[in-house]
């Protein structure tokens, strides 16, 4: 393993625990090399991963300080001083013909229906600030982490299960002359590290990946202009809200993630719209409490390695490419990998099969979560700016603009084999001003009193569970602070 940070240590907690004595892990990092890092959030599939690894959620949230999140607020996004809540939940119930949006559409028309959002129990959850684990997984919820700390916690879980980790930087990837295959680290201690397989967590600079393996990658920056961060953390000044917000500004958007100690704050912009400077002094002019560390600047360029699996490397998180955070999609993308690789674990010796199959998968997620990300800039109203306007007027995927399209004529959403997103996409799209020009016939068969009983029935029972809800920032202080 090259590169401890979270993809690092997730790969390693994930193969010690996992396969246990089947495998020998050695993880090479430097304490003298920063992790890089733009956002503290995650989504709800962290939940799994930690299912998977018979974690504690009591010790994993008191050892990273975390807080439970239901969703994102998007402020400024669809047009100035608006905003909506992308939130983790079902927005109201399906039927098998057509999805909860075709009735609520109808009810629209009708005077019956309320905002979209007011059918999700966690956005009515989330708004409220409040918070509970539900029986049968009742609430969908994510985490706000503190990301060093996440690492450690891993860290120390994994070299209690007998990982080896050698505080070393890496000054030579050795390659096999007859095949290409990774054959020995050569570290700036004297060591030679050899192995059967190498995981590249190594960041952006994608040591073994890139450097060594000539991989290539594939740029999205046409798509995704912004490639830039800035980052620095606050003081708390506020109890935390169980959601992250996201305020979109003249060129790109700030992010605020509450944690039980701090706050993390910062900008993801446009250099060709906006300067460091000037990002640096709009942060700290739109920042609550002190900071605590000198404001960190991040260059990054969006796009995915063109492989992320190749002979017998594979890359994890920065160095398999880049998203920027809009979305919470970042650690995500971590775990995904890891769990598919276990899934294909060459125990025998890697076979082309599994590096061509993984890759497959690998492409077609992180292709449907640039699509949902492209979405938040392209769908918009906004025109007071430079960068909004090259954002509502640039081309899009031919894959997104089909959704978009479909939606608009049809008010369908189809999910896509095992996509991460499914209400999302409605959620979003009603949220950034899309709506449907017709909707199924099927909500034709109803009368008028027969949906206004199934709107009423929704959002009465969202109210009685949320009025039963502790608040958040009580909930964690009786469960895991």
């Amino acid at each position: 393993m090259a590169g401890g940070g979270t993809a690092g240590w997730m790969a390693a907690a994930a193969l010690t625990r996992v396969l246990k004595n089947k495998v020998d892990v050695t993880l090479v990092e430097s304490s003298e090399i920063g992790t890089v890092g733009v956002g503290e959030a995650t989504i709800p599939t962290l939940v799994f991963f930690h299912k998977l690894l018979k974690l504690s959620e009591q010790e994993f949230m008191s050892e990273t300080n975390a807080t439970y999140k239901l969703g994102i607020n998007f402020e400024n996004w669809k047009d100035l001083n608006h905003s909506y809540l992308h939130a983790f939940g079902v927005t109201g119930k399906d039927c098998w013909a057509a999805g909860f949006q075709h009735f609520w559409l109808r009810g629209l028309q009708e005077g019956l229906s309320g905002d979209f959002g007011d059918y999700c129990l966690e956005r009515q959850a989330a708004e409220a600030n409040k918070f509970a684990h539900l029986p049968n997984n009742g609430l969908n919820y994510a985490y706000h982490i503190d990301a060093t700390s996440y690492a450690k916690f891993l860290r120390k879980l994994s070299e209690r299960e007998g990982l080896t980790r050698i505080d070393a930087k890496i000054n030579n990837v050795n390659l096999r002359q007859q095949d290409g295959f990774i054959e020995s680290l050569d570290l700036d201690n004297g060591q030679r590290i050899e192995g059967d397989f190498f995981i590249d967590c190594t960041g952006f600079k994608g040591l073994l990946i890139e450097k060594a393996m000539h991989t290539g990658y594939e740029d999205w920056s046409h798509w995704l202009p912004c490639d830039s961060a800035v980052a620095v953390q606050t003081e708390s000044t506020s109890e935390p809200l169980p959601y992250t917000r996201c305020i979109a500004h003249e060129a790109g958007w700030q992010w605020r993630i509450p944690l039980q100690h701090r706050v993390g704050n910062g900008m993801v912009y446009c250099s060709q719209y906006q300067s460091d400077d000037e990002t640096i002094d709009k942060l700290l002019s739109n920042i609550d409490g002190k900071p605590l560390n000198d404001p960190r600047v991040i260059h990054f360029r969006t796009g995915r390695r063109r492989k992320q699996w190749n002979r017998n490397c594979l890359a994890l998180g920065l160095a398999s490419g880049f998203l920027e955070p809009l979305e919470s999609t970042s650690i995500h993308l971590i775990q995904q990998g890891i769990v598919r690789f276990l899934r294909m674990f060459p125990e025998a010796g890697v076979v082309q099969e599994d590096i061509n199959e993984f890759n497959q998968q690998a492409d077609f997620d992180i292709e449907h979560i640039r699509d949902f990300i492209i979405l938040h800039y392209h769908v918009t109203n906004r025109t007071d700016t430079p960068f909004w306007r090259h954002c509502r007027q640039m081309d899009v995927p031919a894959s997104l603009r089909h959704r978009i399209d479909l939606f608009v004529k049809t008010g369908r959403i189809f999910r896509e084999g095992s996509e991460l997103f499914d209400d999302s996409w409605q959620q979003v799209m009603i949220g950034q001003g899309l709506m449907p020009q017709s909707y199924h016939p099927i909500v034709d068969t109803m009368s008028r009193d027969e949906l206004e009983a199934l709107l009423t029935q929704i959002t009465s029972q969202i109210r009685r569970t949320v009025e039963k809800l502790p608040p958040h920032e009580e909930y964690l202080k009786r469960f895991c602070q």
